[in-house]
């Protein structure tokens, strides 16, 4: 049954060394208030998991936390590298990490194999592309119908995903609205889901039905953040903070700026900083 906990508590119960886990969001809607509740928890071992790994990631592999990347696009969006993860990747620190790059395609498609409940995703993809050649777990297969040579990757089956969303009602259901991105497979695929959301409604009666919505017997946990996915937007909340971006490539090409950045910024914070955080992009929403 969903509980609605404090953001702390909620990733001290879902989350521990070791896991496999998502921080999904797609554009909008990063988790990284709930990515940084991890941060000053200092989980390590983890096995990070995200379409397009962008700050939170580099913020995680750069205080160590991460033996291995899953992803399809590793790059601060609109700006350039993530200077922490390539500084793993390249020179071991703070630690070496295992990459595992994919398509967009190999992604989202593994992760409905997982909300499916399924061993692999099958799909056209990857031709005169050299992953392959560098990911063993891209395969490829032969339809029994058509004799159609097929990729296949594994699906992605998190311990737990964490993604934010603009409401949850009462009872424990969550409405993500905008860009959905993989958000909703990766909440199916996990064995555990945290959500962040901007506020809580009595309901969702007046809104389309159509519309998102995760059932409250698919989530763990939901955590009250507003401001939670800051610098990323909230369709209908705030805007995209794009100097916050801008700014992170000096921060991270400098190996004491970024320890420095994340004890003032991250470790001497609290979700409940977020908010303060987005009240001068509100307007431009």
């Amino acid at each position: 049954m969903v509980k609605f906990l404090p953001l702390k508590q909620a990733v001290a119960e879902n989350l521990n060394n070791g896991d496999t886990v998502a921080f999904e969001g797609f554009t909008h809607l990063i988790p990284t208030a709930a990515a940084h509740e991890a941060i000053r928890q200092g989980f390590r071992d983890l096995t990070l998991i995200r379409m397009t790994p962008d700050l939170i990631y580099d913020q995680m592999i750069g205080m160590g936390m991460a033996k291995k990347i899953v992803f399809s696009y590793v790059g601060n969006p609109g700006v350039g590298l993530l200077r922490r993860a390539r500084d793993a990747i390249e020179n071991g620190f703070p630690r070496s990490i295992e990459i595992e790059e994919h398509s967009h395609a190999g992604m989202a498609n593994a992760y409905e194999a997982g909300a499916a409940g399924l061993p692999c995703a099958v799909f056209r993809g990857y031709r005169g592309a050299g992953l392959a050649a560098v990911n063993l777990n891209i395969k490829s297969v032969t339809c029994p119908f058509t004799g159609e040579v097929l990729a296949a990757v594994p699906s992605i089956r998190p311990d737990v995903t964490f993604i934010h969303a603009q409401k949850a009602d009462r009872k424990g259901n969550v409405l993500v609205e905008g860009i959905v991105g993989i958000q909703k497979e990766a909440v199916l695929a996990a064995k555990r889901a945290v959500v962040t959301v901007e506020e809580v409604v009595d309901n969702f009666d007046d809104l389309h039905p159509n519309l998102t919505v995760l059932p409250r017997w698919t989530i763990a946990a939901i955590s009250v953040v507003p401001g939670g996915s800051h610098p990323s937007y909230a369709h209908g909340y705030y805007a995209r903070d794009n100097a916050a971006y801008l700014e992170w490539d000096e921060i991270a090409a400098d190996r004491d700026k970024f320890q420095a950045w994340m004890q003032a910024n991250v470790i001497e914070k609290s979700a409940d900083d977020f908010a303060a955080r987005v009240e001068h992009l509100r307007k431009a929403a």
